[in-house]
């Protein structure tokens, strides 16, 4: 979901050096560029049809798995703005190495864990290093292509590439754990990261960095980041202990210590990780609220539906990754198709007739059950959810630029991308708690030990199949309440008009491309 960071360098100072830099030379480092960018869009969902093997193999807990989404996306989401601010101060190429290599060997690390924390560790790893290369990617095209319309160009290869990770990731992730291994899913990126640093170094200009006017604020980054881990687990801790449990009191006190901490610090900072007159506006609150609450269903939903897939259906991991195809596909349409409706209906409409699609596709999904088919039920339901996605995505980010300085566009960017990856976060941690509360009170959960291999198998294999078909069933309800809760939220905050649009309109489109 990086794409939403296409603003974040608009501003940055554009070296001497690229003027004179060779046409063929920038286009081949375009390709670096995107080939690094695939690989940080491929990661975030590549790992969701592998999750199952690597679950059994790791002997990770129903309540633990999460962390293998959420591990990756907290630091990412956690640490994206001090990235870009690290990329502008030290070199965007040198960070962009710097990126690259952490990302090969974090990527090496998780696909060779021995165990569920190592594996957790390796992701965590994997998100802190993509905050980095993220953004430094992002400004390396901005100082790369001075003219207009190479730079048009060059972000709308770079929107497409990012446009269909996702697609690419779920088939990639099917086809290498069906015929290779789930840790090659993993493994896959470190060869992928060698190639990109090394034409990066031979391909990528040498920049200069911007004067120094601040710190790094790294005591608000310290503290947002320990905040959101803190809630996450939480949501972790109520499913294994329970929510009245001491230590999952503690852990949403800390949270919430912490994050007011960071409000105040970025209060009084002269140079904020986040400067609060960004989300203070109605109009840009709303926008990042609903940025928050849509990942919070959406993410959830793959998760959930990859298990559906294979381990209730018997699907193989490559078929699992097809089935999930129509969802990127519509998306990408609808999302083209709202960069053409949004100059005349304006984003509030498109919003509010987005949310209301995504309820109903939720609706749907959760009446899912052991007869269910794919072509009958769970296709319309991913084509109403993703059509309604694109039309709130393209609209959101028009109105998170809404009025925004010219020093302020890269952080108000960069802010919905944070807010889409920490609400997907928070949504995979509290569903998945949700469900695996639901499925272990739920009788017909019942396992017995087989007396032949001595393995956990369930009493009645087909009440079993019900069960986790209802617990799935109970999430996606909860994402229709996700989508009402957006739609409340854009009824009550979106206020922009389409005559306010202005060239917010022409930069939603270049995101959404």
């Amino acid at each position: 979901m990086t794409t939403s960071d296409t603003e974040l360098t608009q501003d940055l100072p554009e070296p001497e050096l690229t003027s004179s830099t060779p046409s063929s030379r920038r286009w081949w480092a375009l390709g670096v560029i995107a080939l690094a960018q695939l690989m940080v869009v491929l990661d975030a969902s590549i790992i969701t049809i592998a999750l199952p093997f690597a679950q059994t193999d790791l002997h990770i807990s129903d309540a633990n798995r999460q962390w293998a989404l959420t591990a990756y996306t907290l630091m990412f989401g956690g640490l994206l703005l001090l990235g870009g601010r690290m990329a502008d101060y030290l070199g965007r190429r040198r960070m962009f190495l710097i990126g690259l290599i952490g990302f090969a060997a974090s990527s090496a690390m998780a696909g060779f864990a021995w165990n569920d924390m190592s594996f957790f560790a390796g992701r965590a790893l994997q998100g802190v290093f993509a905050a980095m290369l993220a953004p430094a990617a992002l400004s390396l095209i901005t100082v790369t292509f001075i003219e207009h319309r190479e730079r048009a160009r060059a972000f709308a290869v770079y929107g497409a590439v990012s446009g269909g990770g996702a697609a690419i990731g779920l088939i990639a992730g099917g086809a290498l754990t069906e015929f290779f291994s789930w840790r090659w899913t993993l493994l896959v990126n470190t060869p992928i990261a060698i190639i990109a640093a090394i034409g990066a170094l031979t391909l990528v200009i040498r920049d200069v960095p911007t004067p120094r006017t601040g710190g790094y604020d790294l005591p608000g980054a310290i503290t947002v980041t320990l905040g959101l881990v803190s809630v996450v687990y939480g949501f972790t801790r109520a499913a294994e202990a329970g929510w009245g449990a001491t230590s999952t009191i503690m852990l949403f006190v800390a949270a919430a210590v912490l994050l007011t901490t960071f409000v105040v610090i970025e209060h009084r900072s002269t140079h904020p990780l986040l400067p609060l007159r960004i989300p203070g506006d109605l109009n840009r609150g709303g926008a990042y609220l609903v940025a928050f609450i849509i990942p919070t269903a959406m993410f959830a939903m793959f998760l959930f539906l990859s298990y559906y897939f294979q381990n209730t259906l018997g699907n193989s991991p490559l078929r699992a990754g097809v089935l999930f195809l129509p969802f990127p596909a519509a998306l990408i349409v609808s999302a083209g198709a709202a960069s053409s409706l949004l100059p005349r209906f304006g984003p509030r409409p498109l919003m509010m007739t987005g949310t209301a699609a995504g309820i109903l596709g939720y609706l749907y999904l959760a009446q899912l059950d052991s007869d269910s088919t794919w072509l009958t039920h769970i296709l319309p339901s991913e084509l109403l959810i993703a059509l309604g996605m694109g039309l709130v995505f393209v609209s959101m980010q028009s109105v998170a630029l809404h009025r925004i300085d010219v020093k302020d566009a890269g952080v108000a960017s960069a802010l919905v991308n944070t807010s889409q990856q920490v609400g997907g976060s928070v949504g995979v941690a509290l569903l998945s708690t949700i469900v695996a509360q639901v499925f272990s009170n739920d009788h017909r959960s019942a396992m017995t030990l087989d007396q032949a291999t001595g393995q956990p198998v369930p009493v009645n294999p087909e009440a079993f199949m019900a069960a986790s078909i209802h617990s799935y069933d109970v999430a996606f309800y909860c994402g229709a309440g996700f989508m009402f809760l957006a739609f409340l939220v854009i009824t009550a905050m979106i206020r922009m008009g389409r005559h306010e649009l202005g060239d917010e309109t022409q930069n939603a489109a270049v995101v959404a491309a």
